[in-house]
């Protein structure tokens, strides 16, 4: 089979797809945004069709209460970053799994979860939304967990920063394919 020169719409997406981890601009993120992208988001290959996913969103009406009590979960000298840290995009969608008895599921429920985040990133890239998936060492505190009402039984699998960007991050280059690729030879 040739290798195609011309790249279909949705290769170019992919590629073009950056994240945005800062220079957002002061655009609200709306509630409404968020979910219409989720609703084609969550169409991710999901094994048994578990869909072990749930969502909270935090909106910038919400964001400095937000940042203040997560900031309040590390040691006192970091406290002050880590607010402002939180304080930079414009709006939260923390992603919370179903965290099950064996090692299978779980897998597999974080790989639909993954893939759900991907579909979403690229969704949102299409409406100039800036997303980064982020996975600070909060997500693992059970006082966030607490903060966030996230059973014994979910994993937090990361805090998505969003906001509206004029100016897109850098391209950096990928591997060579090529030079991640074998043929079995058993």
């Amino acid at each position: 089979m040739e290798h195609a020169k011309q790249l279909t719409n949705l290769a170019k997406l992919i590629r073009e797809r950056r994240s945005v981890k800062n220079g957002y601009t002061d655009r609200t993120v709306e509630q409404e945004t968020v979910l219409e992208l989720l609703d084609s988001a969550v169409w991710a290959p999901t094994h048994g069709m578990r869909q072990p996913w749930r969502f909270i969103f935090i909106g910038s009406d919400q964001k400095e209460t937000f940042a203040k009590k997560v900031a309040s979960t590390y040691p006192e000298e970091k406290q002050e970053n880590r607010e402002a840290y939180l304080n930079e995009p414009n709006a939260f969608l923390i992603v919370v799994m179903d965290v099950p008895d064996n090692q299978k599921q779980y897998d597999e429920n974080f790989g639909a979860t993954a893939s759900m985040i991907h579909n979403f990133q690229l969704l949102a890239w299409e409406q100039q939304l800036g997303v980064v998936w982020k996975t600070n060492p909060h997500i693992y505190d059970e006082n966030v967990k607490n903060i966030l009402d996230v059973s014994e039984n979910e994993k937090i699998v990361g805090f998505i920063h969003l906001g509206y960007f004029d100016e897109a991050p850098i391209a950096k280059p990928r591997k060579s394919v090529a030079d991640k690729f074998s043929t079995f030879k058993g």
